[in-house]
């Protein structure tokens, strides 16, 4: 019966809605590169040793508790408390456990092993019971407070040590990175208790699904903060984000905000990560042995010899960190690192007067230094560039100043070059260093080993080529090429056009190669200059290497850089390069981005069709079918202009003092703005997957309902249609009165849930009793219209107690499943609440606090009267054509104020289920 009221075309479209939707959902959970992590593995059993905590705080915070972890001989030797190393505080995140922090702890404790535990750091973890903060975000800040209690109880274990610790550092998973950045909002914190912040995979700008209103209060309240404070904030911190693994928590809001007077803040992506390079998950961030063992290196760069403590120097800080996450230059950290070195030993020195020079070493027995002189070159190059096989940490190049052929100093060049996965390269601009005479390669002397050195000089226009991207709307069907014939190691593919979020494309590398014996490596190095979200791709040539080029950060508006493709190139091969748009990574950028925004728009293409049939019910008497409505009324162009109206006038000084005059909430439109994720039309394709999924939601509701009826009907003897319609009844008051006890008394979702499934039953034995009267209708057809007649008479002779006819019930159950389709999402959007009160119900038996209370207040008796609704008996109401019009600027609303904070969405939906039941009485 439903199907039968939608015509092809639209089961068509709908059916293409299905297919791009699920092109939008593989990009994001499927499309992306396997996981390349290394697992790290414990060499000792992992102990937890639990702290004990004061009674007081015990008593207050019962599910939460507070960890040191060790292995094996450090294990036993610390439960004799106090300790003596450096206190890192390990937060899970959303429904995380304090045991992840097992990985980076017993990697840090391998590596105070390799040194004679001359520095250690003690790794603790808080345990929050695994509590799903990310969807419910009333223990947000009791964890933070839980935590500062925790740090005070840490620094307490080293009372009485020679070095003992002032300060502690954190590092946060998840929300526990949040939880960290909320510590300074507390008003009794002091900031020196944390010296350092590493948060890993944390969603900083905004929540992954803004579910309740506590959590973005509590975004609000630390986001604020920081901007506002941020002259004060010394506080040294670190994002690390996943990448495309991560499609819990995507990238773009991890990235910490950019200030120009808060310097002390870095955001990286894990594939941008020297000696990472390799995309993580959201779990898999915590384990991931590269990202970790790079992380425990700049552990133990941070100390101070002094102290024996993380340094207090913030510039020592950052400094490590750029050093370690941002630009590794094959060299191990020095904080103050000696720019003249001694180029002295008994050492061949070698002339290189060539413009292009390669040299393969294999047990060299003496040192060489091979020199460049630069006079002649600066006539005809602008760069010099140089590679190395060899990844040892030793200096390779220098730069001799003002001598003929050789020098016994120099300025060491090595810190100004880059660490690649295969190779260690080096790229100067011959103009920045005009004193220097000569470049000086150095080739130690080896034994059993080989390795490669290449420099090569040229032109920066030679080696530089614009490549523009193709069009956003090209679908694919067009690409733009370029060949590279010089024979070069190393290129800057400019890609022109492309700064968006919304921009996706493949980019397909062709090497050929020409006398080729030996395995060459090529590396293909994505740089975006305004964001460090850089990955890596290596190709073994010749082959066909194909690259995904999306953006987790677009372009600001005041950055004029250009995203680079950088080619670390054979010069023995040759290389083409196409880009085309990839239509199926748009819809993923769509379904990442603006994915949580989906049941807004769902339900604003339900309220349109619910309006429609309330209309229908009004000036027919009928009420229609509910894809038939959604056909007719759920279009965008009753929706999406009104927002953009309001958008514009926005931007008007009079109509903005209105707007805060009438205290209404800042238009989500706007927001999305000030986070840069505006897509052209976008609203328009939400719109179209919304509508798609209330079509095929309804499907399956409609379905389900004839499902439980059969199977009702099944089980019990046949009913029959009501004979009289009574709205109210002392066994429903009775009911209403339970519900409301229960939801004050326990959890508002779980009462809306129980409301959601007594409406259902009342729906499934309506549905079951018009199924045995059409059944009977076919056995007595006589009978059955002397029923039908009496039934109609006893409508018109009394406007009290109605007779509900076979008609009557189908119009109702048409409108009672659109309050069903209503009633689905409202119970949806509640059950993160209801799931974490049931996962603490031995803690706390009443959720405190409720963010579903006061809608259950309202939704039990509205749905306890809709539940005895029936057509017939509103059709006469004098309120039934206002609350027909009430659906569409209803709709506008959801969009408006609702797709960025789904917490607000019931709210709109509830009002026209409220005159719903009022056109009973009016």
């Amino acid at each position: 019966m439903f199907l039968h009221s939608v015509n092809l075309w639209n089961l068509a479209f709908y059916a293409l809605m299905v297919f791009m939707a699920t092109l939008g959902l593989w990009d994001v959970f499927f499309d992306f590169e396997e996981n390349k992590c290394s697992m790290s593995y414990m060499f000792e059993y992992p102990e937890y040793q639990k702290i004990e905590l004061p009674k007081k705080l015990a008593k207050r915070y019962p599910a939460y508790e507070l960890y040191l972890y060790g292995e094996g001989s450090y294990a036993e030797e610390h439960k004799i408390l106090p300790l003596t190393g450096i206190p890192v505080l390990f937060l899970p995140g959303n429904a995380g456990s304090y045991k992840q922090v097992r990985s980076i702890g017993s990697i840090a404790l391998r590596k105070a092993e390799d040194i004679d535990f001359k520095y250690h750091f003690d790794f603790f973890s808080v345990n929050f019971n695994e509590e799903l903060v990310a969807l419910y975000g009333g223990s947000l800040q009791k964890q933070t407070k839980f935590v500062h209690e925790c740090i005070k109880t840490i620094l307490k274990l080293y009372k009485g040590q020679e070095f003992a610790p002032k300060s502690v550092a954190i590092i946060g998973h998840s929300m526990g990175g949040l939880v960290a950045r909320a510590l300074l909002t507390l008003k009794n914190f002091k900031q020196d208790l944390i010296n350092l912040l590493i948060t890993q995979a944390t969603p900083h700008v905004a929540p992954v699904m803004p579910l309740d209103r506590f959590i973005t209060d509590f975004y609000m309240t630390v986001n604020n903060y920081w901007i506002l404070n941020a002259r004060h904030i010394n506080l040294t911190t670190l994002s690390v984000a996943g990448g495309f693994r991560d499609y819990q928590v995507r990238s773009g809001l991890t990235f910490l905000p950019k200030l120009s007077h808060h310097t002390s803040a870095l955001s990286v992506v894990s594939s941008a990560v020297p000696k990472t390079w390799v995309s993580t998950d959201h779990l898999s961030i915590v384990w991931c042995k590269q990202l970790q063992l790079t992380t425990i290196r700049a552990f133990f760069d941070l100390i101070d010899p002094e102290t024996k403590q993380i340094t207090q120097n913030p510039k020592k800080k950052l400094s490590v960190l750029n050093h370690h996450f941002i630009r590794h230059p094959a060299k191990h950290f020095e904080e103050n690192p000696a720019i003249i070195s001694d180029l002295t030993g008994t050492s061949m020195w070698v002339p290189v007067k060539v413009s292009k020079w390669t040299y393969v070493a294999y047990n060299e027995s003496d040192k060489i230094y091979f020199t460049f002189p630069l006079a002649n070159h600066r006539k005809t190059y602008t760069h010099a560039y140089c590679q190395s096989t060899m990844l040892d940490t030793n200096s390779w190049i220098f730069g001799c100043i003002n001598s003929t052929s050789m020098c016994q100093q120099g300025v060491d060049l090595s810190w100004k070059a880059e660490l690649l996965p295969t190779i260690k390269s080096l790229t100067l601009r011959l103009q920045d260093y005009p004193s220097l005479s000569h470049l000086v390669v150095y080739v130690p002397s080896i034994h059993g080993s080989k390795f490669v050195v290449d420099c090569e000089f040229f032109k920066k226009e030679t080696r530089s080529i614009q490549l523009p991207v193709t069009h956003l709307f090209s679908f694919g069907l067009s690409s733009r090429k370029v060949i590279l014939n010089t024979s070069g190691l190393f290129y800057n593919i400019e890609l022109l056009n492309f700064g968006q979020i919304y921009q996706a494309f493949k980019i397909n590398i062709v090497s050929k190669c020409s006398g080729v014996k030996e395995e060459i490596t090529s590396i293909y190095k994505l740089h975006i200059p305004w964001s460090y979200e850089d990955s890596l791709t290596i190709a073994q040539v010749p082959s066909s290497t194909e690259i995904s080029l999306k953006l987790h950060i677009a372009q600001p508006e005041n950055d004029s850089n250009v995203a680079l493709l950088k080619m670390y190139t054979s010069s023995d091969c040759q290389y083409e390069v196409t880009v085309k748009t990839s239509f199926s990574q748009i819809l993923g950028q769509v379904v990442r981005f603006h994915g949580g925004a989906l049941p807004a728009y769902v339900i604003s293409s339900i309220l349109l069709a619910y309006g429609g049939q309330l209309y229908s019910l009004f000036s027919t008497g009928h009420c229609l079918e509910y894809a038939t409505m959604l056909d007719k009324e759920a279009k965008p162009y009753k929706v999406d202009p009104f927002v953009i109206m309001i958008k514009f006038l926005l931007g008007y000084k009079w109509f903005k003092e209105l707007w805060d005059t009438l205290l209404l909430p800042e238009l989500d439109a706007i927001v999305l703005t000030s986070q840069s994720m505006c897509f052209p039309l976008v609203s328009l394709i939400l719109f179209l997957f919304g509508t798609c999924t209330a079509y095929w939601g309804g499907l399956l509701s409609s379905t389900s309902v004839r499902l439980l009826s059969s199977l009702w009907l099944a089980l019990k003897r046949p009913s029959e249609l009501p004979k009289d319609i009574k709205m109210i009844s002392p066994a429903l008051l009775f009911l209403t009165v339970v519900l409301i006890i229960v939801s004050w008394a326990t959890c508002g979702a779980f009462a809306i849930l129980l409301t959601y499934l007594h409406y259902v039953f009342k729906i499934v034995h309506l549905q079951a009793s018009l199924t045995t009267f059409k059944n009977s209708q076919t056995v007595n057809p006589k009978h059955s219209r002397r029923s039908e007649k009496k039934s109609n008479h006893h409508k018109d002779s009394t406007a009290h107690h109605l007779r509900l006819s076979a008609s009557d019930a189908e119009d109702s159950l048409l409108m009672h499943s659109t309050v069903i389709n209503l009633l689905t999402w409202i119970v949806l959007l509640s059950m993160p609440s209801l799931i974490y009160w049931l996962k603490n119900l031995r803690y706390y038996f009443k959720l405190n606090p409720d963010p579903c209370k006061p809608l259950a207040f309202i939704l039990i008796p509205t749905m306890a009267i809709l539940g005895n609704t029936y057509t017939v008996s509103i059709k006469s109401s004098k309120l039934l054509k206002t609350t027909s019009q009430f659906p569409l600027p209803l709709a506008v609303g959801v969009i408006a104020f609702g797709s960025a904070h789904l917490y607000r969405v019931p709210c709109f939906v509830f009002i026209p289920l409220l005159l719903h039941a009022l056109c009973n009485f009016m």
